[in-house]
């Protein structure tokens, strides 16, 4: 497997592109690292994604409801004096075990239904912010005491540290026979489970994985931005973005949530001057993309895009 790794084109490319992405401090501004920083984060967000629906076939249509989860525990916590280490602990347990809630009846349903529960999941979680505003700041927005860094720098190298690992992670969990099982699963489950493997430990252990890193980076995301609001974190468009970035930079291949995360916050600062028009064509590049070329952004960077096209 190693071997392969060290084979595997995509392999210098990340690093090619990581070794690039850490000397960016050097000589770019720091309106540029903040982008970055954001898209970063969201980065690490549609990796999760990807590993419950690219693998385990699992479509969560409600990426936020865990994101939020993290998020809001570790602002809260923070604000009642808590430190940040253990802020973003709370913060990734909370996600953990909201997760573990909404899969285990969830993960007992086929086809569309899983997706609305997650939706409905963000719809209730939504609720729930502003029903307890005085603990959660409402629609107005939690603004957190303490902060990792007022440094762009070195905000932007932790994110950059943080999704590397992410992706590191999340990756080898993928190409592992664990990673063979899920896809397997996700494709056939009955087969899968003739086979015999347990089909829903598998896939909610993904669940519960994706629950760690959605929980975490949400949880890091507050302290990089000082608050946390439904508009920001929680909403279903936010949601959507992230799964848009998932499938954007290609589906199944984990790092490319990076990259797509990249393009829509890239393209969308580039566009601003078009004002409500900007959303429109960055959305119509993105489904150009997704739809001309199967294997998303990365896939065309690696080559691959014709013939995985070709494959489709």
């Amino acid at each position: 497997m190693l071997a392969n790794t060290f084979r595997n084109p995509l392999f210098w490319l990340c690093l090619i592109g990581l070794a690039l992405a850490s000397v960016l401090p050097l000589w770019v501004s720091g309106y540029i690292l903040g982008l970055l920083t954001v898209a970063y984060y969201f980065g690490v967000f549609s990796m999760a994604w990807d590993l419950l629906f690219g693998f385990a076939g699992e479509v969560n249509f409600g990426p936020t409801f865990l994101i939020g989860l993290g998020a809001y525990t570790a602002g809260i916590l923070n604000g009642h004096g808590v430190g940040i280490p253990l802020c973003l602990l709370a913060g990734t347990v909370a996600a953990v075990i909201g997760g573990l809630v909404l899969a285990l009846p969830a993960l007992r349903v086929r086809g569309p239904y899983f997706g609305l529960t997650t939706v409905v999941a963000v719809l209730i979680l939504q609720n729930l912010i502003v029903v307890f505003a005085d603990t959660t700041g409402g629609e107005i927005g939690l603004t957190v005491p303490d902060v990792i860094s007022i440094d762009a720098a070195t905000n932007y190298w932790i994110a950059l540290g943080f999704m590397g690992v992410s992706g590191l992670i999340l990756y080898a969990i993928a190409v592992s026979p664990v990673g063979l099982i899920l896809q397997a699963s996700g494709q056939d489950p009955v087969e899968a489970g003739a086979l015999g493997f347990n089909v829903a430990k598998h896939k909610l252990a993904a669940f519960c994985v994706s629950a760690v890193f959605s929980g975490l980076a949400g949880a890091l995301f507050v302290f990089y931005m000082g608050t946390a609001s439904v508009g920001t974190l929680v909403d279903v468009s936010v949601g959507v973005q992230v799964i848009i970035g998932a499938v954007l930079g290609g589906r199944r291949t984990i790092v490319g949530g990076v990259l797509g995360a990249v393009f829509l916050i890239a393209a969308g600062e580039l566009l601003r001057p078009l004002g409500s028009l900007s959303t429109f064509v960055v959305s119509a590049a993105a489904l150009a993309v997704i739809l001309f070329v199967p294997s998303g952004l990365l896939g065309l960077l690696t080559r691959q895009g014709h013939r995985d096209g070709q494959r489709a």
